[in-house]
């Protein structure tokens, strides 16, 4: 067991992000590439909608194809660098830009030294997009769909698709450190085995697409909270509902301004993973004091 040779190692914390909803208000599409090609959100909204449901199509391949098929017909040729480009358009709630660094300082004061915070994004919008925003630097890894590049370096078709139930995939990637898509997770790996248990992970979402992540995080000992944008009173109902369900176990406001709703409540989640993580160091400790 690793645990006995290397001592007690399950001292991180993970913070798995949704994003478009969860740290941006829009979906990133509506920043970047539709901008580029003229295309309206809506109406684009509307097309991938209405085909999904007339042949049956998932939603999230079929607004992937379609925005190929818009950028053929207008002749844009996006390569991987220009996705990269477009994320600077993109914005964020307030507070996102220091949110991580006020976390990660929370995190060693108060853990002293014995626990550490690592960062996620798992988002079924587009990876090369999240690749070129602002606050990549602070996250460990970005989980979200992909497209292939042809050999002149052009977006031709969908590689990596990540939809509301494929998310949970990553989760367990997280939980168990194996988090190169190429690794099977699929073979059993004890709980005293896996780096990040699930007890340490807070997953942050912001609706009905989050529901099996939020689930899942729950269900085997994680936490999860809702946010909304407090201007849309849709936005905040859904949360509600999610919160009245036992989905969560916090909601509040998109604002992660040192102070805010949020940052109090997710302090609160860090505080008590932080104790778990010492209690459990110390049982760890006593158990191999007795040899046992």
């Amino acid at each position: 067991m690793p645990g006995k040779a290397k001592g007690f190692f399950q001292s991180t914390i993970a913070i798995v992000y949704d994003f478009d909803g969860t740290l941006s208000p829009q979906p990133m599409q509506e920043y970047t590439v539709l901008p580029k090609i003229g295309i309206e959100p809506h109406e684009f909204w509307r097309r991938v909608n209405e085909e999904a449901r007339a042949t049956q199509s998932d939603p999230m391949l079929t607004y992937m194809r379609h925005m190929l098929e818009h950028l053929e017909h207008q002749r844009v040729h996006v390569t991987r660098k220009d996705f990269a480009a477009m994320a600077k358009r993109i914005r964020y709630f307030p507070g996102v830009q220091s949110w991580f660094s006020r976390v990660n300082s929370y995190v060693r004061r108060k853990g002293a030294g014995m626990a550490h915070v690592q960062h996620y994004v798992v988002s079924a919008g587009q990876k090369e997009i999240l690749n070129g925003v602002s606050i990549r630097k602070h996250f460990k890894q970005i989980y979200a769909s992909e497209y292939h590049f042809n050999h002149h370096g052009i977006a031709t078709f969908p590689k990596l698709l990540i939809t509301d139930t494929l998310k949970t995939q990553f989760l367990f990637r997280i939980n168990k450190g194996k988090e190169a898509i190429t690794e099977s997770i699929n073979e059993h790996m004890p709980e005293s085995e896996r780096p990040i248990p699930f007890s340490n992970i807070i997953y942050v979402g912001d609706g009905m697409t989050d529901v099996p992540s939020m689930a899942l995080a729950k269900k085997n000992g994680g936490h999860s909270i809702a946010v909304y944008d407090h201007t849309n009173k849709r936005s905040k109902e859904v949360c509600i509902k999610l919160l009245k369900a036992g989905r969560v176990d916090f909601v509040a406001p998109a604002d992660y301004r040192a102070g805010s709703h949020l940052s109090r409540r997710v302090n609160l989640l860090l505080d008590s993973i932080i104790a778990g993580v010492a209690y459990q160091k110390e049982v760890f400790n006593c158990r191999r004091e007795h040899k046992i």
